[in-house]
């Protein structure tokens, strides 16, 4: 078949697919298509490679408001980035369709480390992240790939899906965008800590940031008392500053509603 035939069939099969076709798929989907007898007649990754490339030089051009781009593991037709806004208000606000915070620092965290464990992420955010991986698994944005064998229990461990790649727009985790190396002035200096010498069993008063304060009457001071190796809480409740995405994520407006994540 000519390059020119040949053309528009790989552009109406682009259009009508709901999902990122790669060249094999559009080869196969020809071949069957067109039913031919000969195996020297079927098309070859080649010759459908060469067609998309003239596809893709084809709506490069300004004139076009969309084009033929690499996502999600296979290429589709997407809506170039001037044409975004004007395209969002057909659908309102379920076109504009946000991840709560939770939910994006749990994926970042997973995109930038994969493979990586439910406790690995834990550490990292410092709150459960039951909840959002959950919601994320639900979103179908992360995949469970198998268990870390190394680590006791073998826990599940996490990567990002195609369904990933395709709704940020990219072919492959490589594709993020790099992080920053932090600049000199960016730094954040270490808290100083002045040494005083406290006499075992004096009761120290520490405020919600950590600073020593006089009164132990003060309202929020948490109470102290001082011991040989380090201060030890006057009422130790280690369960009760847990924080955790089950107990918060309501009041951070994670609700099951599509419309606000």
């Amino acid at each position: 078949m000519e390059l020119s035939s040949l053309i528009p069939h790989i552009e109406a099969l682009i259009f009508a697919s709901d999902k990122p076709l790669t060249i094999p798929e559009m080869q196969d989907l020809l071949n069957s298509a067109f039913e031919f007898e000969d195996e020297g007649d079927k098309m070859s990754e080649e010759q459908v490679s060469t067609a998309l490339h003239g596809i893709i030089e084809k709506y490069s051009a300004e004139f076009y408001p969309f084009e033929v781009r690499e996502s999600g593991g296979g290429w589709q037709f997407l809506t170039k980035k001037d044409y975004h806004k004007t395209v969002a208000q057909l659908n309102g606000e379920k076109f504009l369709k946000r991840l709560s915070a939770a939910a994006l620092e749990t994926l970042a965290i997973i995109a930038y480390k994969q493979p990586v464990t439910k406790g690995e992420i834990e550490i990292i955010r410092g709150v459960s992240a039951d909840y959002t991986i959950q919601k994320l698994l639900e979103k179908e944005l992360i995949v469970i790939t198998g268990r870390n064998e190394q680590l006791p229990g073998h826990p599940l461990v996490y990567e990002t899906s195609k369904t990933f790649m395709d709704y940020f727009g990219i072919n492959s985790p490589e594709d993020l965008p790099k992080i920053k190396e932090v600049l000199p002035e960016q730094i954040v200096e270490p808290t100083p800590v002045h040494h005083t010498e406290f006499e075992q069993g004096e009761t120290l008063a520490v405020s919600d940031v950590g600073e020593l304060i006089d009164n132990e009457d003060v309202e929020g001071a948490r109470l102290y008392l001082a011991t040989e190796d380090q201060g030890t809480p006057v009422e130790d409740n280690p369960d009760q500053n847990i924080d955790s995405d089950e107990d918060t994520h309501e009041e951070n407006g994670e609700h099951e509603t599509d419309n606000k994540e």
